[in-house]
């Protein structure tokens, strides 16, 4: 099998800017992005691309808020949700993918995995939900809502009201990675984990059973790749590379690093939590977990995918 790469995509890089967020304008920035992961195909790769889900899992609370408020309808769990948009966003990205395929006269065929990830239902971050989500509210709508649902959690955000928050657990197992690995083996290009992939617990009986709470995508896609042993690890990001003392006169680019200086910068405090700090993470984990050798990490921003496996962009992680 040709070498192997996990490339996780940004949800937020699917929404331009706030005049460009419908449908049609993810599914444009989705194409542009698959012509991106296709170089990465023509240079030797196999891939399994993995994706954010954040302003598009807002986007079906919201519209389930509203018809519930209308229409009475029933509400959409956070973890339908999840499942939703990989359905959704899976969608687009193999329809894009197959047509740049297509259009380049590449046999391959995108298929997506509706993704499960093991979480422990033991995990600390179910005592002490922080991710936000949803809309904001004000207090007493927040309060109504907390009558309805006496398990939500809300926080007052930065003085623009209040929104629920849920757990973020680390995630342990990906259900499906043995279904995934064999369709690689058949040559097909892998859409999965999208998300971070559904929470599951596993209950005693062995059965798997959704949670509501949020796995952080980038350390789903680190654990798939150490799973299918890939050789490596692309988090793309807003930043064309990485940076120390971002946005100070005396910021400095990553070219090429290794996983001992990341480290050290890390404790450093270079990187903000909630936004590099878990890429950072995530590539620290892949690159320190037993197994295959000479594996390797990328960060950088979409459309230099290409140039940045070629050695000519981005910040390259390495032991």
């Amino acid at each position: 099998m040709s070498k192997l790469a996990i490339v996780a995509v940004g949800g937020n890089s699917l929404i331009q800017d706030e005049s460009r967020k419908t449908v049609e304008d993810q599914y444009e920035a989705i194409c542009a992005t698959a012509s991106h992961i296709t170089d990465m195909i023509e240079s030797g790769y196999n891939i399994v691309v993995t994706h954010g889900n954040g302003p598009q899992v807002g986007f079906i609370l919201r519209r389930s808020e509203i018809a519930q408020e209308v229409e009475g309808m029933h509400p959409v769990p956070l973890v339908n949700c999840g499942a939703d948009t990989q359905g959704a966003i899976g969608y687009q990205l193999q329809q894009a993918l197959d047509n740049e395929f297509l259009r380049r006269g590449i046999s391959k065929t995108a298929v997506t995995v509706v993704t499960q990830v093991l979480v422990d239902e033991e995990d600390p971050a179910f005592q002490n939900p922080t991710k936000p989500i949803g809309s904001f509210y004000t207090q007493e709508r927040a309060d109504e809502l907390k009558k309805e649902h006496p398990d939500w959690t809300f926080i007052s955000d930065a003085g623009r009201g209040y929104r629920r928050v849920v757990a973020s657990p680390q995630p342990k197992e990906i259900i499906e990675a043995s279904v995934i690995d064999s369709l690689l083996r058949e040559g097909y290009c892998l859409v999965a984990v999208g998300g971070g992939g559904i929470p599951v617990i596993r209950r005693a009986d062995g059965a798997l059973e959704g949670r509501d709470a949020v796995i952080d995508k980038d350390f789903a896609s680190s654990l798939l790749a150490v799973r299918l042993k890939a050789d490596l690890l692309v988090v793309s990001t807003g930043v064309p590379q990485v940076f120390v003392n971002f946005g100070k006169p005396d910021q400095k680019a990553l070219g090429r690093v290794t996983v001992g200086e990341l480290k050290r910068y890390a404790a450093e405090g270079h990187f903000a939590p909630g936004s590099m700090l878990p890429k950072i993470q995530a590539v620290i984990s892949f690159l320190e977990a037993p197994g295959k050798e000479g594996r390797s990490a990328l960060i950088t921003s979409p459309e230099l995918l290409g140039k940045a496996v070629a050695g000519g962009a981005g910040t390259l992680v390495t032991h």
